[in-house]
Formats: structure tokens, C-alpha cells, sequence
């Protein structure tokens, strides 16, 4: 059985030094906050002395044992420490007791060792205090997986994540010793396959227990990937490495005794710590990562399940699922594992705004999220920003310019994916970063690409959708006008008719009287509801004029501060160029939607200034505001409302009747904070010097 004495020496360097640079690594980068990270190192660096003095020296030599007896002391206070990872000091004085108990037994160990080296040559002796030693190691074992147990059961799911790396490591060390004892006891003597698999398995259990110390390991999960397979094809070269080193180490026939073994193990470990270090050269590196990606792993994404998962989102339906601008950040989400995303879609002027998100808490976006000159060059150029990259300065088409402030500072931004619909840009989803953090690589970009394109068809088709249903409503509308205008006019026809002839019997003079009054107001409200239908889409050929905005202001406060408090908080003298009836109905919606949105006692601002180009009066409430979503796709859509009863065509009105005069309407909301509307009018003298005249002119817009 030599050959397997020579197998277990390798196998306990390989765990001497997978051991040794896991310690290093969880030292180095372990998470510092962990409680028991220290206790980790001490217990990784201990098991692989013991590994050394393994390899070097036969299993019964006192050295092995003695290090043997300090390993397990050291995972015994792993254990205990990993209680106090849950938050819970309490539950250290309860399991306090215990592991000093399993401390306790395993130091008896060294009395054991002191009594098998007296009695020597006593077979029964030897045989008891062998025994004994087996017994108590399986107890130790035993009571080890129980803590473990109670561990884990009693933790919180957040704990559990964050400890089931290190549990799971510790659960199979202990029930390879539990197994590796038992088997000892029935024999009557440990089993040379099992001791020299011992050092293999130190290795094994070392990979995954460092694992749980890295700060990202409470959203880790086991799925090969190319990296795993480069270095598993490193670690078979290296092993191929560590037995042309053996052959070597045994050749050394100068030295003898203690001394050979502890040359031919310390030559073995540093080769192989060297070969780890610097054999590999960067072309032979990036040779063997393109041999193992090419011929270990066809892909990194199953595709069929991605696509299932990405249909069955983006496809369903019902009263309690979300919107399909939602759907769509989820659809692409899934696919990257990211825990959120963001849609920022095209506004009127081409930059980005925000247009639904899912699951990304306490979200500080800027109204304009990205400019138009970025929308360009992703709509141009198709190209998916690595956020990463950006904030390392790489630059791929000229977009680092343009890049929002708020993305480089917001850590969560990992990926921005543009939607492309026949080369136009339907909207731009950033991702955020997955819980295992890694870089794009060339199929995270081909597979995002194809399924933003995907996901813009989506968009598009609805937008189309939306644009005929309310065409098809507008013209159900029109008609239905067309209708009313004609039964109002017949009526007002037949009112002013039934007015004359009342006037001519004039014989019952009460009748007469109550007649007239009835019949005048009758048809003085008629004729004013039909000259208000008739002005509908007409717009367009109303007159404008100079309008000072301060002295509209006033009206306004005149017109609704006796039913709610209503105050200017800046007055400037602005003369825009507008129509006076129109602006004046416009604004007077805007500040009858603040007082509506507003509670009793909280006023209505308004403010009038100009910026030297246009005239600004803005109308600012502190009430409920609106959400981003209804922004985007309610608040000046027509036939859409978030009142009881509401038409949906205020707003809507509102904003063509300003764009009719030339100017903008823009809207900035919070939820809970309130709501500004910001109306520009061209300047009268900006207007003049437009025109190339000194002197305004009455013209129809």
C-alpha cells in the first residue's frame, strides 16, 4: 500500500495549499464586518499545518495529531462564532456551554495521545485508548452538526443567506469526520484509503467555507459559468504540475529521515504555489479561458427557458398585474438577474424622461433623466452603456459627454439598454446591478440587443394601438359634437322664438314676466355653451395680442380666492403675445386642477417673471402630486382622468390651446409634495425682433 501513502502526501499538499491561500484570501478579502472572519482565517491556516505535517510525516507521528487536536479546536470556535452573525448575543450565552463542552472533549484528545505513547507496547492498551479517541471524536462530530442545525434552522432568512456558504462547508467537514471515526471504531484502525483522502477533502470544504466571507455571498448561488471552467482546466494543469513535482521531490536521495520529507513537501507546495503565481504568461492565460469557454460551455443562457420566462411576462394579463411598461423592465431584468430596473422613454423634445420602474426604491431621477444628444448616439449607434466602464472613462462613440450626472453617481446602474423600433428610439432601460456582481461580456450584449428591439415591437404596437383607440374615440367625439351643436341650435332657435311670442301676449303679466326671465337666461347660457362648442379645434385662427401675465394673475386671485387661498409669489411686468380668452381659460383649468388637488387650508402659488425670451407664470400647489407613470402616459392624454366623473380633456385642451399660441406647458410632480405647471409665452419685444420689426403686429397662430 506504498502507492497510496504517496497519493495521500500529494492529496495533503494540495490541501496545505488550497487551505493556506484560502486563509490568505479570506484575510485579505473577506468581509470585515463579519464577526467571525478572524476565527475563519485561524481555522483555515491551522488545517492546512495540519496538511503539511500530514504530508511530511507518517498519520501516527505526534506532530500530525497534535495539529490534528488544534484544527478541530479552531472550527469548534468557528462555530461558535457564526452565532453571533444573526444579530442575536443572547444566543451566545445559550450555546456557550456547549462549545466549550465539544472544546473540552476535543482537548482530552491530548491526554489520549500522551497515554497511546506510554503504552506502546501494550496491544490492548493501545487498542482501548484508540477506541476511546474514536468515540469521542464521532461525539464531537455529532454535536457539531447539531449546533450547525440549530444554526441554521434558528436563523433569519437574511442570515441564512448569508451563512448557508460557511454551514454547508462545516456541515460536510463534520460529517466526513462523523463517518471517517465510525468507520475507525468498527475496524479497529482508520482506513488508509480515507486517511489519504483526508487532505483532498480539507481542500474541498476550504473552497466554499472562503466563499461565505465574500460580501457578496448572501446572493450567491452554484451555476458553472466560464470562469469555473478555466480554472478547473488550470487546476488539472497544475495537478498535472504537482505530480511531475513529486516525482522530483522523491528523486532527492541526499538527504534522509525528517529532513528529506520536509524538503520533498516544502519544495512541492512553494513549485506549486510558483506555477499558481507566475508560469502561466498572459498569452497562455487568455489561450486556455478561449479553449475552456469554446469547448466546455456552449453558452452562458439556457435560451429556451429565458425566452418561456420572457413571453410569459411580457404576455400576462388581469386586473392585479402591472403595466406593460413595467412587464418590459421585468422581461429584461430576469434575464440578467437584475433586482430592478428603470424605462425612460422619449419626450416632446427628445430627451429621455421617466416612464415606469420596477422594484427600484427611493429613486432620485432628475425630470429630463438623459439629454437628447445621448438619446442620439444610442439610437445612432444601438449601443448598450456599461456603466462600469463609463465610470472608468472607456468611451466607445463619444457618450461620456453626454452621461447624466445622476447615472455615474447612482452605484445600482449597471447597464443601459436602448429599444430600437426600425432604428427609432422607442424608450432605454437601465438595469441595475445583480446581486453577483460580474462584467458584460459579448452574449450579455448580443442577447440584450435582440431583446430590446423585441421588447420596443411591444412598445410601438401599444403606442399604435393607443394613438387608433383615440383617434377612434376623437372622432366618436367630433360626431357626437356635431350632434349636440345642431339639437342646441334648434333649441336656441325655438327658445328665442318662444320669447317673441310671449312678448307679444302680453296680457297676463306675471306669466309674461316669469316667462321672460326664464327665457332669457335659457338662452343666453344655449348661446354661450355653442359658442364655446364652435371654438373647439378652431384655435389656430384666433387673433393674439399683448397680454401683460402680471394683471392675468390678479384675475385669477380675483376669479378663485374667495373659495380657496390663492397667492402671488412673484409679480413681473410680462407682455407676451397671446389670446386673451384662451390663456385665460387655460390657466383658469390649471388653477381649478391645484385647488382640486390641494387640502382647505394649503394656498396655491403663483408666479410671473420672464427669463428675457418668454414670459414664465407658473401655478404651484402642495398637494397630493402625481405619480411619474400618470406623467407620462394620463395627465394630457384625452378621455383619461384621476377624478370622479372627469372627462379627461381639460389638460389636454389646456396644452393645445397654449401650443396654439405658440407656447409650452411643462409639468414637474413628486408624490406627496405637489405639483408645478410652468407656462412660456413669447415676449412681445422677442416676438417683434423675431419678426424683424420694431412693433408687434396682429397676426392669427
Amino acid at each position: 500500500m506504498e502507492w497510496v501513502g504517496s497519493i495521500g502526501s500529494v492529496l495533503y499538499a494540495v490541501g496545505a495549499l488550497v487551505c493556506g491561500l484560502a486563509a490568505l484570501w479570506v484575510a485579505r478579502f473577506g468581509a470585515s464586518e463579519r464577526p467571525d472572519r478572524w476565527a475563519g482565517v485561524a481555522a483555515l491556516a491551522l488545517t492546512a499545518n495540519w496538511c503539511f505535517a500530514a504530508a511530511s510525516f507518517p498519520p501516527d507521528r505526534l506532530v500530525v495529531s497534535l495539529t490534528a487536536v488544534a484544527r478541530n479546536l479552531a472550527w469548534i470556535f468557528v462555530l461558535f462564532r457564526l452565532f453571533a452573525n444573526d444579530g442575536r448575543d443572547e444566543s451566545l450565552r445559550l450555546v456557550r456551554p456547549a462549545a466549550i463542552a465539544l472544546a473540552l472533549v476535543e482537548t482530552f484528545q491530548i491526554a489520549l495521545l500522551m497515554l497511546a505513547r506510554r503504552y506502546a507496547g501494550w496491544p490492548d492498551a493501545s487498542l482501548m485508548v484508540f477506541e476511546t479517541a474514536a468515540i469521542l471524536r464521532v461525539l464531537i462530530a455529532v454535536g457539531s452538526l447539531v449546533l450547525i442545525h440549530n444554526l441554521y434552522v434558528g436563523a433569519a432568512l437574511s442570515s441564512r443567506r448569508l451563512l448557508r456558504w460557511n454551514a454547508a462547508a462545516m456541515a460536510g467537514m463534520w460529517a466526513f469526520a462523523l463517518n471517517f471515526h465510525t468507520l475507525a471504531y468498527l475496524t479497529g484502525g482508520a482506513p488508509p484509503e480515507l486517511v489519504a483522502v483526508q487532505g483532498l477533502a480539507a481542500a474541498i470544504i476550504a473552497v466554499p467555507f472562503a466563499i461565505g466571507y465574500n460580501s457578496n455571498a448572501a446572493g450567491l448561488e452554484f451555476r458553472p459559468s466560464r470562469t469555473l471552467a478555466f480554472r478547473s482546466l488550470s487546476l488539472l494543469v497544475i495537478g498535472a504540475y504537482f505530480a511531475v513535482m513529486l516525482v522530483l521531490a522523491n528523486s532527492l536521495d541526499l538527504l534522509e529521515g525528517d529532513v528529506r520529507a520536509l524538503t520533498q513537501v516544502g519544495l512541492l507546495i512553494a513549485a506549486g504555489a510558483l506555477a499558481l503565481i507566475w508560469l502561466p504568461s498572459d498569452r497562455m492565460r487568455g489561450w486556455m479561458r478561449v479553449t475552456a469557454i469554446k469547448h466546455l460551455f456552449k453558452h452562458r443562457y439556457d435560451y429556451r427557458s429565458e425566452w418561456m420566462r420572457f413571453t410569459n411576462t411580457i404576455g400576462r394579463t388581469g386586473f392585479d398585474e402591472t403595466s406593460l411598461q413595467e412587464r418590459t423592465v421585468k422581461a429584461l431584468a430576469d434575464i440578467t438577474d437584475s433586482p430592478s430596473g428603470l424605462l425612460l422613454v422619449p419626450d416632446d423634445d427628445g430627451s429621455l424622461v421617466l416612464g415606469a420602474s420596477w422594484c427600484w426604491p427611493n429613486a432620485d431621477i432628475p425630470h429630463r433623466a438623459m439629454p437628447v444628444e445621448l438619446a442620439t448616439i444610442l439610437e445612432r449607434e444601438g449601443l448598450i452603456i456599461d456603466f462600469d466602464e463609463a465610470r472608468k472613462g472607456v468611451e466607445h462613440h463619444g457618450e461620456l459627454e453626454f452621461l447624466p450626472e445622476w447615472l455615474r453617481e447612482e452605484q445600482r446602474a449597471w447597464a443601459a439598454v436602448p429599444l430600437l423600433h426600425f432604428d427609432r428610439l422607442v424608450g432605454v432601460i437601465v438595469l441595475a446591478r445583480p446581486a453577483i456582481t460580474r462584467d458584460l461580456d459579448w452574449e450579455d450584449f448580443d442577447l440584450l440587443g435582440i431583446v430590446g428591439r423585441q421588447l420596443a415591437s411591444y412598445l410601438a404596437e401599444q403606442s399604435g394601438q393607443v394613438a387608433l383607440s383615440e383617434a377612434s374615440r376623437f372622432d366618436e367625439f367630433n360626431r357626437r359634437m356635431a350632434f349636440v351643436m345642431h339639437d342646441i341650435k334648434n333649441l336656441s332657435s325655438q327658445m328665442s322664438l318662444l320669447m317673441r311670442n310671449a312678448e307679444l301676449h302680453a296680457d297676463k303679466p306675471e306669466f309674461r314676466k316669469d316667462m321672460l326671465v326664464t327665457l332669457r337666461n335659457s338662452a343666453d347660457k344655449l348661446n354661450l355653451l355653442l359658442a364655446r362648442l364652435g371654438r373647439y379645434g378652431t384655435a389656430g385662427n384666433q387673433s393674439v395680442e399683448p397680454l401683460d401675465l402680471a394683471q392675468v394673475a390678479r384675475k385669477l386671485v380675483d376669479q378663485f380666492g374667495g373659495s380657496h387661498p390663492i397667492g402671488i409669489a412673484r409679480s413681473e411686468q410680462t407682455v407676451v403675445v397671446a389670446h386673451a380668452e384662451g390663456l385665460e381659460q387655460a390657466l383658469a383649468h390649471l388653477v381649478q386642477n391645484a385647488i382640486d388637488a390641494s387640502f382647505d387650508e394649503t394656498p396655491v402659488t403663483i408666479e410671473v417673471f420672464s427669463d428675457g425670451i418668454t414670459g414664465q407664470i407658473h401655478v404651484i400647489d402642495q398637494g397630493k402630486g402625481m405619480s411619474p407613470a400618470f406623467l407620462r402616459n394620463g395627465l394630457f392624454k384625452p378621455f383619461v382622468s384621476s377624478k370622479d366623473g372627469g372627462f379627461g380633456i381639460g389638460a389636454y385642451e389646456a396644452r393645445e390651446t397654449i401650443r396654439a399660441m405658440q407656447g409650452r406647458l411643462d409639468v414637474e410632480s413628486r408624490e406627496g409634495l405637489g405639483t408645478r405647471f410652468s407656462v412660456s409665452l413669447p415676449l412681445r419685444s422677442a416676438q417683434a425682433i423675431y419678426q424683424g420689426s420694431g412693433t408687434p403686429t396682429q397676426e392669427t397662430v
